[in-house]
């Protein structure tokens, strides 16, 4: 995929992002929540704040983000557009992506999460 700089292409680029994961975790599509998302690309921070459920995508954000995360534009865009829960999973636990914020939440993420990848690899198996 070509590279997309524009605020329009990283905003539909976010909502790709968004829309294959709650495909995968339908659980997180109630969850209301502000996320701060920095994507750093060469010598360049973009900032956008991300409001669920919606969700409603603004650029730049500020203290009324609850859960900040942070990884390279590249890996973003490779996530946003190939990646499964696995794959962001695999991303945060390799160092790739970093989430911070209160641990209750990231906890109660990583429950959901964790969660329905059980519930798909029972489906697997039973197949």
């Amino acid at each position: 995929m070509g590279c997309l700089t524009t605020p329009a292409d990283t905003r539909l680029l976010i909502e790709t992002a968004l829309e294959r994961v709650v495909d995968e975790v339908p659980s997180l599509k109630t969850l209301k929540l502000s996320i701060g998302l920095e994507l750093r690309g060469r010598g360049d921070v973009q900032l956008y704040l991300i409001e669920l459920p919606g969700p409603k995508i603004t650029k730049g954000f500020g203290h009324d983000a609850r859960v900040y995360i942070s990884l390279a534009r590249s890996h973003f865009n490779e996530l946003a557009t190939e990646g499964n829960v696995g794959d962001w999973r695999e991303a945060f636990e390799r160092g790739h992506a970093k989430a911070s914020g209160p641990p209750e939440i990231l906890r109660l993420i990583d429950t959901v999460v964790g969660r329905q990848e059980e519930r798909a690899r029972t489906r697997k198996i039973r197949r």
